[in-house]
């Protein structure tokens, strides 16, 4: 039997097993995807790390409130405008307040950022063998294989005391750029023909700076492409214990594992469409836009075109106006207001003003289209998440897309860490395990010859 036909036999009753009536759901009041009915998070646990606002309860009713994201209790517009103000990048500085709790003065910056620094490199053994001789089609799989062959080269790798874990930490921090540049250089050498380019790593230029140059060459960004990468990894470092790849982290932690098969845990989970993609499906659904619409300055043209993807007859015919709408943040996504700020200057500087101008149309129109289709007391409140605008920015910047998702991991691996400490020292200590119940029934085992 041909493998084809071996699977899709199998099929029928693999299906049939998976079946689960949706009724049984409300007898049991699952709270599936951990969401109650109201749609807000099940409260799992308690963090000092970072908290995610869009929403106010009162008298048991959600309101809707104009989104905040606080980093150890400080709001992120503040931490942005500080270091924007100072003509300086700020990811060095967010990693030291989301480990240490506080904000650095300017020597322990200045030491924790050479550190950092410091770490970027890659043995040449590590490289040679882990990236360039094993292929790999996908740059985040190849970070997870590359963060697990990073245990072997650990001798404390087992260790989850506090001081071993804080240096794991930071080695990882720092190594995340290298990684995902050379995984990138490498994949497209092998499947697309290009010339390959290991650049070494230099520790007197800033997170986002090194980056680029890893990926892109010497002298190939401006000032203000480095600033809106290191905005995006500042807005993009951690993001509360609930969403999907911190709480894999933290499940993942809680059982004591070491830190590389937890890291490795969180970056399948980003992986998922669902969680780290979603800027390429925007990025891929404002060119649908861009090409059908005549006139990207006419509103009607635009609302029409907008309402006819919800009726699913343009686009993917999903219904789905990718970017719109997040499981918290609602009146709006505070980190989407930061981005846009700065993606105006960059898409001047690119040429691309008024591909800008569609993307915010689209965005001041998108809250109405959904009210005149949902109708008036169904439609819920929505707004722009940060991936709406983000796609945009690494295009402007000419960021790859297979490196979109891996910038979201260079990122928030700061905050999985963050977060993995205070699950293996102050948090509930125990191990992570929610109750399932099994519906599928009693039966009798029958012997093999009378089945």
């Amino acid at each position: 039997m041909k493998d084809d036909e071996f699977f899709l036999k199998l099929e029928g009753s693999v299906r049939e097993a998976c079946k689960i009536d949706n009724d049984l759901f409300d007898k049991y009041d699952v709270k599936r995807g951990l969401r109650n009915s109201d749609r807000t998070g099940v409260l799992v646990g308690l963090t000092n790390i970072g908290d995610v606002v869009g929403y106010k309860k009162e008298n048991d009713k959600v309101i809707a409130v104009p989104g905040r994201l606080l980093y150890r209790g400080i709001d992120i517009e503040k931490i942005t405008h500080g270091f924007q103000k100072e003509n300086r990048h700020g990811f060095d500085e967010t990693v030291f307040l989301l480990l240490t709790g506080k904000l650095p003065v300017k020597e322990e910056l200045k030491e924790f950022t050479c550190h950092i620094a410091s770490l970027r490199g890659l043995p040449d053994h590590f490289v040679k063998d882990m990236i360039l001789s094993m292929k790999g089609k996908d740059v985040l799989n190849m970070l997870a294989r590359s963060v697990l062959g990073l245990y072997t080269l650990d001798d404390k790798a087992d260790d989850i005391s506090v001081n071993n874990m804080i240096r794991q930490s930071l080695n990882l921090i720092a190594k995340f750029p290298s990684i995902i540049a050379y995984s990138y250089q490498a994949m497209r050498h092998a499947y697309q023909g290009k010339t390959l380019s290991i650049r070494h790593t230099d520790e007197d230029l800033t997170t986002a700076e090194n980056f680029l140059r890893l990926i892109k060459g010497e002298g190939s960004y401006s000032r203000l492409q480095a600033d809106l990468v290191d905005l995006s990894l500042v807005l993009h470092a951690e993001h509360g214990g609930g969403n999907n790849s911190t709480f894999t982290m933290r499940v993942t932690s809680s059982t004591e594992t070491d830190i590389y098969s937890a890291v490795t845990s969180a970056i399948g989970s980003l992986k998922g469409p669902l969680h780290g993609g979603a800027n390429l499906k925007v990025l891929d659904m404002m060119e649908n836009i861009k090409s059908n619409i005549k006139n990207w300055k006419d509103e009607a043209e635009v609302e029409d075109y907008l309402i006819k993807i919800l009726k699913k007859e343009r686009y993917d015919k999903t219904g789905i106006i990718y970017g719109i709408g997040h499981a918290v943040y609602t009146i709006s996504d505070p980190r989407a207001t930061l981005l846009k700020e700065k993606a105006r200057e960059l898409a001047a500087e690119s040429g691309r003003i008024d591909e800008f101008d569609l993307y915010s149309m689209v965005e001041r129109l998108t809250p109405e289209v959904f009210r005149i289709f949902k109708g008036e007391q169904s439609a819920k409140v929505v707004c722009v998440n940060v991936d709406f605008y983000s796609g945009f920015v690494y295009s402007c910047i000419g960021i790859p897309k297979e490196l979109y998702t891996p910038l979201f991991a260079m990122a928030r691996i700061a905050g999985w860490c963050a977060h993995r400490i205070e699950e293996l020292t102050f948090s509930a200590k125990r191990i992570i395990r929610p109750a399932f119940i099994d519906v599928y029934g009693l039966r009798e085992y029958i012997p093999i010859e009378k089945r």
